[in-house]
């Protein structure tokens, strides 16, 4: 990536419960305010469309998840391409029977998937109990390309961990990108 100068947009918001659709259309509100103030990049919490479920361990929240594509990716898509943003959300992942993630996906500014990252790092910890949940990713440090650059795109507690942002730096990744819910 050439050097230039990049606006970023962060949102960071409460969620209703577990109403997906009332949470998305407040995303979509905030993503547009960033995207009428010049952001080209914007970045979503970890797991927005709910509440931060892993504080139990809740069979029933395993209803939660869905595929990619998906429900979820056909919205944000939408969003990016409508808006002529790059896009980084996160969400519950069922990839199959029993095999859930905890996953960041990327949207170029076309509405397509740019590429995903599943979160590799799983706590478990009191309050913090998303090894019930998610299985560790399996995708490697792979930087996306993207429109705006190649994104290193981690997820949260891969924060405390130096060697996946090192090795993304040395796989070309122009930013590293967090999405987190704490």
């Amino acid at each position: 990536m050439s050097e230039r100068t990049l606006k970023v947009g962060l949102v960071q918001q409460s969620v209703a419960d577990n109403d997906k659709a009332t949470n998305w259309n407040k995303s979509a509100a905030r993503i547009a305010e960033l995207a009428e103030q010049g952001a080209e990049l914007i970045l979503l919490q970890e797991l927005h469309s709910t509440l931060y479920f892993c504080q139990n361990e809740d069979t029933d929240a395993f209803d939660l998840a869905e595929p990619i594509p998906g429900p979820a990716t056909d919205f944000f898509g939408e969003i990016a391409a409508q808006h002529n943003i790059v896009l980084v959300t996160s969400l519950f992942e069922k990839r199959g029977s029993g095999l859930y993630h905890n996953t960041a996906v990327v949207f170029d500014r076309s509405r397509e998937i740019a590429g995903k990252y599943r979160k590799m790092h799983i706590p478990d910890d009191p309050g913090f109990y998303e090894k019930f949940y998610f299985t560790p990713g399996d995708m490697g440090f792979e930087p996306i390309k993207t429109s705006v650059g190649k994104l290193g795109v981690l997820v949260c507690w891969d924060q405390w961990y130096p060697e996946a942002a090192r090795l993304m730096a040395l796989a070309g990744a122009d930013l590293l990108l967090y999405p987190t819910a704490i």
